[in-house]
C-alpha cells in the first residue's frame, strides 16, 4: 500500500509540474499572470464527474453549499490543488526510518 501511495504522490507531482510549466508558458506568451484554476482543469478533464459532484453536494449537503465549493475552485490555481494532493499522498505513504536500521527487532 506504501508503493501505491507513492506512484499517486508521483503522479500528482508530475501534472503539478506540467500545469505550472503550461501556466508560466501561457503567462509568458501573454505578458500577464494565466493561472488555469482547479475549476476549470476539473471540467476540461473531467466534465462528467464534475456534474456527479455537483448533485451529489447539493443532494447530500444543500443546494446552496455547492456554489461554496464551486467559488473555491474558481479562485485555488489547478498546480496548488494537485501539489496538496501529492503532499497528502506522500503523507500517507512515508514511513519513518527505524532507529537502528535493519537490525531492530
Amino acid at each position: 500500500m506504501k508503493t501505491f501511495f507513492r506512484l499517486l504522490s508521483f503522479m500528482f507531482l508530475a501534472a503539478a509540474v506540467g500545469v505550472g510549466v503550461l501556466d508560466s508558458i501561457r503567462s509568458v506568451s501573454t505578458y500577464s499572470v494565466d493561472m488555469v484554476s482547479a475549476r476549470d482543469a476539473w471540467v476540461q478533464f473531467f466534465p462528467l464527474s464534475l456534474a456527479m459532484a455537483e448533485s451529489a453536494i447539493a443532494h447530500y449537503i444543500h443546494p446552496e453549499a455547492w456554489r461554496l465549493v464551486e467559488i473555491g475552485l474558481s479562485v485555488v490555481p489547478a498546480f496548488a490543488v494537485l501539489l496538496g494532493l501529492s503532499l497528502l499522498f506522500w503523507m500517507a505513504g512515508y514511513r519513518r526510518p527505524r532507529a537502528l536500521g535493519r537490525f531492530s527487532a
